[in-house]
């Protein structure tokens, strides 16, 4: 574990090295590729699947806690976020385990159809009881598809250009997770709740579809069987990913946060249209994937991790002092590029850790992470909401999401230290060899 010490003195050595501000700078500059296309027929057809399956399920976020309340769980909104990040997060390892024997695509399919399903049957469950068990299932939707995506995507890409594929991915995700709040708040005001449910619905369906277009790349595909569905002790966690699994489950608590709370903000401020800070903040991430996905490719997951996450704290304590529509806006932009830059470096660091054979657990180790650390925000949220009066509560929620975001700073940055004294031992190792072997 990292000390005082050590960690001021990585921050003076990476000052020193002038690394943070070589990373900076990279958001303003555009370079051309080389190497081998990531841009295939198949690629593009796990991005646009990739939006219309996040447009879904991220569509009715902004209206779910007034839909709860109408229904007379008021009490349960924190659980709207929970139920769902708790499926996601216990089913990440069997979709780990069978994203590498049976294969990619249909764990992506698998995802999809779940989406499909809850979209249409939310209408028809019209009890508190019926409307958790809901979220609970639908949960398993990102549970599956965003495991065997990320590893479809490690397989057809080089390794060395990791960070940019992902980037261009996340381009479409964050596309789909920008629209569809807005498309839904837009649906659920001037038509109805179920419109917006059965549009969710048909994104899902749409996405499906597209995913059967696609070639499977996993070497030698398995027919599924029940018994796949029993785990070992080693197949629920790959250590290889220990370490993006703590700089995730610290960084995505602001994320249930968010979803938990910011429609109530919204409200406070003004702002009709619930969907928006979504909309908002996706955009900025978009606009930093655009100039900004080959930076950790070049310079380094970690650089790009610690300040990252150092943009995810200013944007908690933005949202603390917000009590304007602009400062809202301003918090959404700050948060919008702290995951810009994150998502994909994250993910592009677990695809190195792991091992090629087991890179589908390696990427559910990665996703229990993230379940985790939203579900534990959204209940936190929750809590805080019903416990403490006003606005209070939100702030509160808030100012948690900020003093975890800074213990994983202080965690990435003594990974770096780490990295850097070991990299530099291995130069001094080099060093002496050559000198034994007379070389100048």
């Amino acid at each position: 574990m990292p000390d005082f010490r050590s960690l001021v003195k990585s921050v003076v050595n990476l000052s020193e090295q002038n690394q943070v501000v070589l990373v900076v700078s990279s958001l303003f500059r555009r370079r051309v590729s080389h190497g081998p296309s990531l841009y295939t027929f198949s690629f593009w057809l796990l991005c646009v699947s990739n939006f219309l399956f996040s447009a879904s399920f991220q569509m009715m976020i902004p209206e779910l806690p007034a839909y709860l309340t109408k229904l007379g769980g008021q009490e349960y909104i924190g659980w709207i976020i929970a139920l769902f990040t708790f499926t996601a997060g216990i089913s990440r390892p069997f979709s780990g385990k069978i994203t590498d024997t049976v294969g990619r695509v249909p764990v992506m399919a698998f995802g999809s159809l779940v989406c499909f399903l809850c979209g249409f049957l939310y209408p028809y469950l019209l009890t508190v009881g019926g409307f958790l068990t809901l979220r609970l299932i639908h949960g398993f939707s990102t549970g599956t598809k965003p495991t065997a995506t990320s590893a479809y995507v490690a397989d057809i890409v080089p390794a060395t250009r990791r960070g940019e594929a992902m980037g261009t991915l996340g381009l479409f995700t964050a596309m789909g997770m920008s629209l569809g709040p807005a498309i839904g708040s837009w649906l659920a005001n001037d038509y109805s709740m179920n419109v917006m449910f059965w549009t969710s619905s048909a994104f899902a369906l749409l996405s499906i579809g597209i995913l059967l277009q696609m070639t499977e790349t996993l070497p030698k595909p398995q027919p599924f069987r029940f018994g796949l569905l029993r785990l070992k002790k080693d197949e629920i966690f790959d250590r290889n990913a220990l370490p993006p699994f703590l700089v995730l489950l610290l960084q995505s608590f602001s994320s249930g946060v968010i979803l938990t709370v910011v429609s109530g903000l919204s409200t406070s401020l003004g702002v009709a249209n619930k969907g928006l800070f979504f909309t908002v903040y996706t955009v900025a991430s978009l606009v930093v994937r655009l100039v900004f996905s080959k930076s950790s490719d070049r310079y380094g997951r970690l650089p790009v991790l610690f300040i990252s996450t150092v943009v995810l704290a200013v944007s908690m304590v933005l949202l603390i002092i917000t009590q304007s529509p602009f400062m809202f806006w301003v918090s959404a932009v700050f948060y919008g590029m702290s995951w810009g830059m994150n998502s994909p470096t994250v993910t592009a660091w677990t695809a190195d850790l792991s091992n090629e054979k087991t890179r589908g657990r390696a990427m559910a180790t990665m996703y229990i992470a993230l379940e985790a650390g939203i579900g534990l925000g959204a209940v936190a949220a929750g809590w805080l909401l019903n416990h403490v009066q006003g606005e209070a509560g939100i702030d509160a929620s808030f100012a948690v999401s900020g003093v975890l975001s800074l213990v994983a700073v202080a965690y990435i940055g003594w990974l770096w230290h780490q990295h850097r004294k070991t990299r530099q031992h291995r130069m001094n190792e080099a060093d002496e060899v050559a000198l034994l072997d007379g070389e100048p």
